[in-house]
C-alpha cells in the first residue's frame, strides 16, 4: 500500500502560492546583473535538471515516440520557453508587481483555448461573461485614455501572453497528452526538457547577436550587483531550482491530495503574493487604475475558477476542462 504523505496537501498548496509569487520577486533582482535572455535560459536549465534526477532517482522513465514528443515540443513551448522568457523580459519595463498581475490572465486564455482546441466542448455563459470582464480589467490596467500614467504598453502586453501561454499549454497537453501520461514526475520532466531543448538555438542565436558573442551567455554584470553580487545568481538559480523543479513535483502532490478544483484557485493567489512582494520590498508602486483593473482580473479568474454545479457527464462543458488544468506556473 502507497504511504500517505507526511506532509498535508494545505502546507504544499501555501508553499506552492509563495514560490510562484515570490518567481516575479527574483526575476526583478536577478536583471540586476543578467539579462532577460540569460535568467529564463537558466531557470529553464536548472528546473529540468532537477525534475530529470528526481525522476531518475525514483525509477521513473520518460515517455517515447516521435509524435508524443512532437506535442511535448508545443507544450514546452507554451508552458516553459515562452512564458519564462517573456516574463523576464516584462520585468525589464515594467514593476514585478504588474508583471505578476499578468499571470491572472491564465485562465482567461485557458477557457478561449478550451474552446478552440478541444472538439466539442463549449463554455458557459457564466465563465463567458467572467473572460469579458476579465478583459475589461485588462483594459483598465492599460489605461489607453491616457498617455501618461499607464504603464508600458510593450512590457505589460508581454506579461499578459506569458500568462496566457500556460492556459493554451495546459489546453493543449490535455488535447493530446492526457492519454499517454506516465505518471509521476515523467509528463512534467519530458515538458520542461522539451522546453530547454527549445531555448538552446534560442540563447545561441541571442548571443551571435551580441557584441560579445557566445560569452554573452555566461557574462555577468557585477557592477549592476551593487554590494551583493551574488544575489542576483542567487535568486535564478532558487526560481530554477526551487520555482520551477520543486514546484512541479508539489503541484501534483497538491492536485492529487486535494483534486484539480482546489488545486486551480492558486491561479488566482499568485498575482496576489507578486503584488505584496514587489510593494513591500522592492518598494514599487501601483496606480488606482492599477488596481482597480487588477481587482477586476481577479475577480473574472476567480469566477473562472468556481465549480460548476453538477450535471450529468454526458453535459461535460469546457468549465469542467478549466478545472481538470494543472495551476498555471509563474
Amino acid at each position: 500500500m502507497r504511504a500517505q504523505p507526511r506532509v498535508p496537501w494545505q502546507v504544499k498548496y501555501l508553499a506552492l502560492v509563495l514560490i510562484w509569487g515570490s518567481s516575479f520577486l527574483l526575476m526583478k533582482v536577478g536583471l540586476e546583473a543578467l539579462t532577460a535572455v540569460q535568467i529564463s535560459g537558466l531557470r529553464i536549465l536548472s528546473g529540468a535538471v532537477v525534475l530529470l534526477a528526481l525522476l531518475f532517482a525514483r525509477g521513473g522513465r520518460l515517455p517515447t515516440g516521435a509524435r508524443v514528443w512532437g506535442h511535448l515540443l508545443v507544450c514546452g513551448f507554451f508552458l516553459g520557453a515562452l512564458p519564462f522568457t517573456l516574463f523576464a523580459l516584462s520585468e525589464t519595463r515594467i514593476s514585478s508587481a504588474l508583471a505578476g498581475i499578468g499571470n491572472a490572465a491564465t485562465p482567461i486564455a485557458t477557457v478561449l483555448a478550451t474552446m478552440a482546441i478541444l472538439p466539442g466542448e463549449r463554455a458557459t455563459g457564466r465563465r463567458l461573461v467572467a473572460v469579458g470582464v476579465g478583459f475589461l480589467g485588462v483594459i483598465t490596467i492599460m489605461q489607453p485614455w491616457t498617455a501618461t500614467d499607464r504603464p508600458d504598453l510593450v512590457g505589460f502586453s508581454m506579461a499578459l501572453i506569458g500568462g496566457a501561454s500556460y492556459g493554451i499549454g495546459w489546453t493543449y497537453n490535455r488535447r493530446f497528452l492526457s492519454g499517454v501520461d506516465l505518471g509521476g514526475l515523467s509528463q512534467p520532466a519530458a515538458t520542461l526538457t522539451s522546453g530547454l531543448v527549445l531555448m538552446v538555438p534560442f540563447v545561441i542565436t541571442w548571443a551571435l547577436l551580441q557584441p560579445e558573442g557566445l560569452a554573452a551567455i555566461w557574462a555577468y554584470d557585477t557592477a549592476g550587483a551593487g554590494d551583493l553580487p551574488w544575489l542576483p545568481l542567487l535568486c535564478v538559480l532558487v526560481l530554477g531550482v526551487v520555482g520551477t523543479g520543486f514546484a512541479y513535483m508539489l503541484q501534483f502532490d497538491v492536485v492529487r491530495g486535494a483534486g484539480p478544483v482546489i488545486g486551480s484557485t492558486i491561479t488566482y493567489l499568485i498575482p496576489v503574493v507578486s503584488v505584496l512582494l514587489g510593494v513591500l520590498v522592492l518598494g514599487e508602486h501601483l496606480g488606482p487604475w492599477q488596481i482597480v483593473g487588477f481587482v477586476i482580473v481577479l475577480g473574472a479568474a476567480f469566477v473562472i475558477n468556481q465549480k460548476p454545479a453538477a450535471r450529468p457527464a454526458t453535459d461535460a462543458t469546457a468549465s469542467d476542462v478549466v478545472e481538470e488544468q494543472s495551476p498555471a506556473r509563474a
